[in-house]
């Protein structure tokens, strides 16, 4: 690899753990972590208290992939949040905590979290 791509990695990294090292998820307020790749966006519902994953869901999972949701744009990112919520408010869960991760809270990010709010989860 390039010594800038490992530079590059290596600060992705750092401001992950930077976000992360505030926010902690419990069974009651588990921890929203969203993940955006190139063409999907990823949500899990997390317990760290426990080590376990409460929800997941995926722009790439069966329920989104036919549709006109099967991608990464602001549209899919709404519906996921949606959906994400519902998944939530099926395991009496009305609160979370987002993490962003590495990435900017703007675009596919905002629209996730809002479309989560708009279906009754609060961020």
């Amino acid at each position: 690899m390039n010594k800038t791509q490992v530079e590059k990695r290596r600060i992705r990294k750092s401001r992950a753990l930077r976000t992360r090292k505030k926010i902690n998820g419990t069974a009651d307020r588990p921890r929203m972590c969203a993940i955006k790749s190139n063409s999907h966006i990823y949500v899990q519902l997390i317990d760290d208290v426990n080590g376990s994953t409460l929800g997941s869901l995926t722009t790439c999972c069966k329920e989104f992939k036919s549709g006109e949701f099967g991608r990464k744009n602001k549209a899919s990112a709404r519906m996921l949040g949606k959906r994400i919520a519902e998944i939530a408010k099926e395991k009496n869960i009305k609160e979370v905590v987002f993490d962003r991760g590495q990435f900017k809270y703007h675009g596919v990010l905002a629209e996730l979290a809002d479309g989560a709010r708009e279906a009754g989860l609060k961020i």
